[in-house]
C-alpha cells in the first residue's frame, strides 16, 4: 500500500507544474464541497490520510476526476453506437417496404394507359411520366406534353393552359373532358397534393368514356336551351308550348303580355288563351290531321285587333306555337295591289309595248302599245296564253328574229323567270326594225316584258358613236395638246397629249373639274396670273368670243404656242403645241450664227492686221536684202553673201506665207475678185515649174510634164491658176523621196481643164483624206516637207471660186495624186460668195 502510495505521489509530484498554472484548481473545486469550511476539513483529513498535502491532493483529485469522465464516455459511446445500429437496421427495413409500397403503388397508377405531370413547390420544371405515346408520337421528348397546343385544338389548349396556371398559382384543382385532334378522348384532373401541383390526364373508355359524352352533350343541350329560352325571352312575338293535354307548359313575357296575365303561372291557373276558341279549335284540328297549322288570324291585344300570321306544329306529343304580327304587312298588301292598280293603268297609257306574265307563266296584263307593236288579235290576249304560246305564235307570223336554234333561244329568254335581276336584250326583227327587251323578274313571281322600238335611235345612235370615235382618235393622235371647257367652266374633253404637257391626272380629268382646278394644278408649272386670267375670261365669257393666241414660256423651260378658240355651242378649245424644240434650235442658230459672224470677223480683221502689219517690215527687209545684194553698194565677203542668202529666202518665204493667209482671209471674208481672161495651159504650167526649179535640182528629182494637144486655153484667173500650180507641184516635191519624178499633166474634157499632179511620196492615211484641204493642216508623213498647211487650202478655194472641184486619190506608200477639174464655161467675175 504504501508503495502504491509512493508511486501515486511520484506520479503527482511530476503534475505539480500543472497545479501552480491552476490547470486543475477548477477540477479540484468542483468536487470540494460548496461551503469553505466544510471545504478545508476534507482537505485537511485527506492529507492526514494519504500523507499528502495540499498541492498533491488537488493534483490528486484531477487525476481521478479525468478518469471518471473517461471511462463515463466510453460508457456512453458503446450505448450509442448500438442505438445507432438498431436504428439504421429499422430504417433500412421502412425503406425497404417503402420501395415495395412504391411499386404497387406505381403498378397501380399505371395500370391504365394515363400521363402524370408534377410540379414540386417552388420549382418551375415539370416531371412528366407514364404513357405518352396516347397524346404524342413515341420518339417525343416528355416535355412536349405541355405544350398542349400541339396535341389539342386551340380551345381546349387554351382551357387547360388556363387551368394549369390557376392550379399552379393557387391550387384551384379541375377536372376536364378534352378531345384531341386525333378524336381521342381524354380526362385531365388537376389537384394540389403534398406541396405539389399533380395533372393527371388519362384516355377515357367504357363507361367513363360514355359518361363524359353524355356530360358533354347534356351540357351542350343545357346551352342549347338556355339560348333558345333566351331567344323566346326576348322575341316580341308571342311563343307558347303546351302538353298533350293542351295546358299550357311555356309561354314567353310576350304571350304573357298579349293575354294580359301577369305571369305564365297565372295564364296556365286562368286557362287564358291567345286565340278564341273558333280559331283554336281549328288549330286543334289541323294539329291532330296534318301534324302543324298555318293562317293569319286577327287577334285582340291591348285593346286593339291586329293581325297575326299564327304557325303551330306538333313535337313529340306537345304543340308549340308562334304568332307573328303581320298587321303592317296586311296593310302593305294591301296598299301594293293598289298600287299595282294604279300601275297597270299606268302602264296602259305608255307608248312602249309591255306584257306581265304570272309566276305560272300565263299572261296577266298586257297594254294596247303591246297588241299593236305584234299586231295580235285582242281575243287571243284576253285568253291569257302563256309565254311559249304567244312566242311560237310571233314566229309562225316571222315576227321574231331569225335563230338557228329557237328552242335553245327560247329556253334562254325563259331564264329571266329564275332571275334575280333585269336583263336587257336587242331584237333585228325580219322587217328591219330593231326592238329594245327588257326583262324584269317579278317580285311575286313571273316576268314583265318592255318593248321599244330603238330603230330609229339605234341608228342615229350609231351616227353619232362614229362621230364621237372619229373625233376621239383624232384628238387622241394629235401631238397638238386639246382641251374643251363648257360654257360654265368645266372641262368636257381632252387628249392624252393634253394630260401629258401639263402633268395632269386621267382620273382627275374625268370628273370635270372647273378651269380655277385645272389653273390650280398647273401653277407648278407656269403661275403667270395675267395669261391664266386670261384663258378664265376667254372660256367664261359670253360677249367679246374669239380666237385668242397665247404663248407660254413654263417653269422648266419648255414654250407652248397656244390658242383659245370658242366653238359654236358656248364651250371653248384650249389648244397647246410645245414648241420647245423649234424655240431652242432656232435660239441655238441665232446664237451659234451670232458668235459664228463674230468669230469669222475677229479672224478675219485679226489676219488683215497680222498680214499687212507683217507685209510692212518684210517688203523693207526685202529691199534692203537686193539693196546690199547689188554690186553698187561694194563687194561682200562670201560669209556675209551666204546670210544675205539665208536672210532673202527666209523674207521671201514668209512674204509667201504673209500672202497666202491673206489671200484665204480674203476669200473666207468672201472680198476675193477674180481677174478672169484667157488662161494658157502651156504657158501657166511653164510659170508653177519655174518656182519649183531650185527644189528639183537640190533634192535631184526630175519634173514630167504631158500637155494634150488640143489643151488649147480657158477663161479664168491667170495669176491664181499659177498660184494652184505652183503650191500642188510644190507640195508634191516636198513630200517626194530623192531621185524621185514628180508629174504634171493637162487634159481637156467636154466641159471643163483638167490638171493632174503626181508624186511617189508616202501617201495619205484614210483618215487624213478629208483634213489636208484645212487650214493649218500639216503632216509630214515621214517626208521632208516642212510648211504651215496652207498651199491646199488656198488650192481648194481658188479652184472653188473658179466654179470647180479638187479630187485627192492617195495609196498609203504609193504616193498621191491630186485632179484639179477648171469649167471652161466662166460666168464673169465671180466672187467668193458664189
Amino acid at each position: 500500500m504504501s508503495g502504491v502510495i509512493v508511486s501515486m505521489r511520484r506520479t503527482l509530484l511530476s503534475c505539480t507544474s500543472l497545479a501552480r498554472n491552476g490547470l486543475f484548481g477548477g477540477a479540484l473545486a468542483a468536487l470540494l464541497p460548496a461551503e469553505p469550511a466544510e471545504a478545508a476539513d476534507l482537505v485537511d483529513t485527506l492529507s492526514i490520510l494519504l500523507d499528502f498535502n495540499r498541492q498533491e491532493l488537488a493534483v490528486l483529485a484531477t487525476a481521478l476526476a479525468l478518469l471518471g469522465f473517461t471511462v463515463v464516455a466510453a460508457i456512453l459511446l458503446m450505448r450509442t453506437r448500438v442505438r445507432t445500429a438498431k436504428n439504421e437496421a429499422g430504417l433500412r427495413t421502412r425503406i425497404r417496404e417503402l420501395q415495395l409500397q412504391s411499386d404497387r403503388f406505381g403498378a397501380l397508377l399505371f395500370a391504365e394507359p394515363q400521363v402524370l405531370i408534377s410540379w414540386p413547390a417552388g420549382d418551375h420544371r415539370a416531371q412528366v411520366s407514364g404513357d405518352i405515346s396516347m397524346v404524342l408520337p413515341r420518339d417525343s421528348s416528355p416535355q412536349r406534353v405541355l405544350a398542349f397546343g400541339t396535341w389539342l385544338p386551340p380551345e381546349p389548349a387554351l382551357q387547360m393552359d388556363h387551368a394549369v396556371d390557376a392550379l399552379r398559382e393557387r391550387g384551384d384543382g379541375f377536372q376536364l373532358t378534352l378531345t384531341t385532334a386525333n378524336g381521342h378522348t381524354l380526362e385531365a384532373i388537376g389537384r394540389a397534393i403534398g406541396g405539389q401541383a399533380i395533372v393527371r390526364i388519362r384516355e377515357l373508355s367504357g363507361l367513363r368514356r360514355d359518361l363524359a359524352e353524355t356530360h358533354l352533350r347534356y351540357r351542350a343541350l343545357s346551352d342549347e336551351t338556355e339560348m333558345l329560352r333566351g331567344f323566346a325571352a326576348a322575341a316580341p312575338w308571342p311563343i307558347w308550348a303546351k302538353g298533350e293535354n293542351g295546358a299550357l307548359t311555356f309561354a314567353n313575357p310576350a304571350y304573357v303580355r298579349a293575354t294580359e296575365a301577369t305571369s305564365v303561372a297565372d295564364a296556365h291557373d286562368r286557362k287564358l288563351e291567345l286565340l278564341d276558341s273558333a280559331d283554336r279549335t281549328a288549330m286543334e284540328r289541323s294539329l291532330k290531321e296534318a301534324a302543324h297549322f298555318t293562317s293569319r288570324l286577327p287577334i285582340v291585344t291591348g285593346g286593339e285587333r291586329r293581325m297575326y300570321d299564327v304557325r303551330a306544329v306538333n313535337v313529340g306529343n306537345a304543340s308549340v306555337g308562334v304568332a307573328i304580327d303581320a298587321s303592317e304587312a296586311d296593310a302593305l298588301s294591301a296598299a301594293l295591289v293598289r298600287m299595282a292598280e294604279a300601275h297597270r293603268r299606268t302602264l296602259d297609257q305608255l307608248s312602249s309595248g309591255v306584257a306581265v306574265f304570272d309566276g305560272h307563266r300565263r299572261l296577266a296584263f298586257y297594254n294596247d302599245s303591246y297588241r299593236r307593236l305584234w299586231d295580235l288579235d285582242r281575243s287571243f290576249l284576253d285568253a291569257n296564253p302563256d309565254d311559249s304560246s304567244v312566242l311560237d305564235k310571233l314566229r309562225a307570223a316571222r315576227k321574231l328574229p331569225e335563230q338557228p336554234d329557237f328552242r335553245a333561244w327560247k329556253a334562254k329568254l325563259h331564264e329571266a323567270y329564275r332571275a334575280v335581276e333585269a336583263a336587257k336584250d336587242t331584237w333585228y326583227l325580219p322587217d328591219g326594225r330593231a326592238l329594245s327587251v327588257v326583262t324584269t323578274p317579278n317580285p311575286e313571281g313571273g316576268v314583265t316584258y318592255l318593248f321599244d322600238d330603238v330603230t330609229e335611235s339605234l341608228e342615229l345612235a350609231r351616227r353619232f358613236d362614229g362621230m364621237i370615235r372619229v373625233q376621239r382618235e383624232t384628238l387622241d393622235s394629235l401631238a397638238e395638246g386639246v382641251a374643251v371647257f363648257g360654257s360654265n367652266g368645266r372641262a368636257q374633253l381632252f387628249n392624252p397629249a393634253f394630260l401629258r404637257m401639263w402633268k395632269l391626272s386621267n382620273d382627275s380629268m374625268r370628273e370635270e373639274p372647273h378651269i380655277q382646278t385645272v389653273e390650280g394644278w398647273c401653277h407648278q408649272l407656269f403661275d403667270d396670273p395675267v395669261v391664266w386670267r386670261q384663258i378664265r375670261e376667254a372660256i367664261t365669257s359670253i360677249e367679246n368670243r374669239a380666237d385668242v393666241p397665247i404663248k407660254l414660256e413654263r417653269k422648266d423651260g419648255s414654250v407652248l404656242d397656244g390658242m383659245i378658240r370658242p366653238l359654236p355651242d358656248g364651250a371653248t378649245m384650249l389648244t397647246f403645241l410645245d414648241i420647245t424644240d423649234t424655240e431652242n434650235v432656232e435660239r441655238a442658230l441665232r446664237e451659234r450664227n451670232e458668235a459664228l459672224e463674230t468669230a469669222d470677223q475677229m479672224k478675219v480683221d485679226f489676219v488683215h492686221h497680222v498680214s499687212y502689219e507683217l507685209r510692212s517690215p518684210l517688203t523693207t527687209i526685202i529691199g534692203f536684202a537686193h539693196f546690199l545684194s547689188d554690186p553698187s553698194t561694194g563687194p561682200l565677203t562670201p560669209k556675209q553673201a551666204e546670210y544675205l542668202d539665208y536672210v532673202t529666202k527666209s523674207t521671201n518665204a514668209l512674204l509667201a506665207l504673209t500672202n497666202n493667209i491673206l489671200d484665204l482671209a480674203t476669200i473666207d471674208a468672201g472680198a476675193m475678185k477674180l481677174e478672169l481672161g484667157p488662161v494658157d495651159v502651156s504657158k501657166t504650167i511653164e510659170l508653177a515649174a519655174e518656182g519649183i526649179q531650185d527644189r528639183l535640182a537640190t533634192d535631184r528629182i526630175r519634173l514630167k510634164v504631158e500637155i494634150a494637144p488640143d489643151v488649147g486655153s480657158f477663161v479664168g484667173d491667170e495669176k491664181r491658176v499659177v498660184q494652184v500650180l505652183y503650191n500642188l507641184l510644190a507640195n508634191a516635191v516636198g513630200f517626194s523621196p530623192q531621185d524621185s519624178t514628180v508629174g504634171i499633166s493637162a487634159r481637156r474634157t467636154e466641159r471643163s481643164v483638167v490638171f493632174i499632179v503626181t508624186d511617189s511620196g508616202p501617201g495619205i492615211p484614210a483618215d487624213m483624206k478629208d483634213k489636208v484641204f484645212n487650214w493649218f493642216e500639216s503632216r509630214s508623213q515621214g517626208s521632208r516637207h516642212r510648211g504651215a498647211g496652207l498651199g491646199l487650202s488656198l488650192v481648194r478655194s481658188f479652184v472653188e471660186l473658179h466654179g470647180g472641184k479638187v479630187q485627192v486619190d492617195s495609196v498609203v506608200g504609193k504616193g498621191t495624186v491630186v485632179i484639179c477639174d477648171f469649167p471652161t464655161d466662166q460666168a464673169a467675175h465671180r466672187d467668193a460668195a458664189e
